[in-house]
């Protein structure tokens, strides 16, 4: 067989129609968008711009009031996030400093600041002007040489960085409480009684000195230098009549009423039972802050002098001590 016999024809494949690679189901195809499928396809799109505008209320409405939280309310002092929390940290920390007063100074200065073996600490003209900030971390840091330039003062050096007790944060705190209002409220454990109890600075923001008050002295001791002798201000000495006692113990006078006779000369024995502390009897018109019409001398205990007085008038009167306002009595002339 020649070659030309051996090749067969090929066969040639008959064309078909092509199948889809994707096909689904007929009734598929046939569904359209019916009048209750739109509706419906309304309805949900009506709920997602109700629900999107919600949202966006409630966003709106947080970030106002997130705002005025956080901002303060306009013309409302203090309301703002920020100012109370300043507020409550500086109570933190007034708190922190009055118990470093009570368990380091108030044995010399007093637990309310009356002063004692040390001078007073909350009398107001010396707030005002004298126990800045600056003046009380000087006296801290370095002692009370700073004051009078005494080397032997029994104020000692408290800051840790010339060899106290004291941090920087802890200086900073016993300044706070020493320069706190009486607008300052903090609740701290008594250290007589141990009971809690609200207590508040001394200083009064709003007080005003006298037009004719005498300035602070630099140093405190030169104010008991600068007291009278006991012979009365206001006139010659003169022949005591009746003699009256005041005692002034624990830096208060256990005598609280004195009754005189109106007219009539009269002299006080005044006895000073607190050793090392000055005091003396000072005798005011009316009250502790009217005109003073006698001072007596200053003098530290435990030690007695007997004060000469002119006549007074008939009233009202209030016998002081110069170094510690806070002892005060009341004195009838009648």
């Amino acid at each position: 067989m020649s070659d030309e016999q051996k090749q067969l024809p090929v066969p040639v494949e008959k064309a078909s129609t092509p199948v889809p690679r994707l096909s689904s189901p007929a009734p598929i195809h046939t569904h359209g968008l019916d009048a209750e499928r739109a509706a419906k396809i309304v309805k949900q799109s009506g709920s997602s711009r109700a629900a999107a505008l919600l949202g966006i209320a409630i966003v709106t409405l947080f970030v106002i009031v997130y705002t005025f939280y956080d901002q303060g309310l306009p013309g409302v002092t203090g309301s703002a996030r920020l100012d109370a929390a300043k507020e409550e940290q500086y109570l933190e920390t007034v708190t922190r400093g009055y118990n470093l007063f009570q368990a380091n100074c108030a044995r010399c200065h007093g637990a309310q600041g009356q002063g004692g073996i040390g001078p007073v600490l909350n009398d107001q003209g010396k707030l005002l002007s004298h126990l800045t900030p600056a003046y009380l971390k000087n006296v801290l840091t370095v002692g009370g040489r700073y004051v009078c330039g005494n080397a032997n003062s029994l104020m000692g050096v408290w800051s840790d960085t010339n060899g106290g007790p004291l941090n920087y944060r802890e200086i900073e705190e016993l300044i706070a409480w020493i320069r706190s209002t009486n607008t300052d409220t903090i609740t701290v454990t008594d250290p007589a009684t141990g009971a809690r109890v609200q207590v508040t600075g001394w200083r009064d923001a709003a007080y005003v000195p006298a037009a004719d008050a005498t300035p602070v002295p630099d140093c405190w001791s030169d104010a008991f230098a600068a007291s009278p002798t006991p012979a009365p201000t206001g006139g010659p000495s003169v022949a005591p009549g009746k003699t009256y006692s005041i005692v002034a113990q624990g830096v208060q006078y256990t005598t609280m009423s004195l009754t005189v006779t109106a007219g009539v000369p009269f002299a006080i024995a005044f006895d000073n039972q607190d050793l090392g502390i000055p005091h003396n009897v000072a005798i005011h018109t009316g009250s502790a802050t009217g005109a003073e019409v006698f001072r007596g001398a200053i003098f530290p205990g435990i030690a007695q002098q007997t004060y000469t007085i002119p006549a007074l008038a008939k009233g009202t009167y209030a016998f002081v001590c110069t170094v510690h306002p806070n002892m005060v009595g009341t004195l009838t002339a009648k």
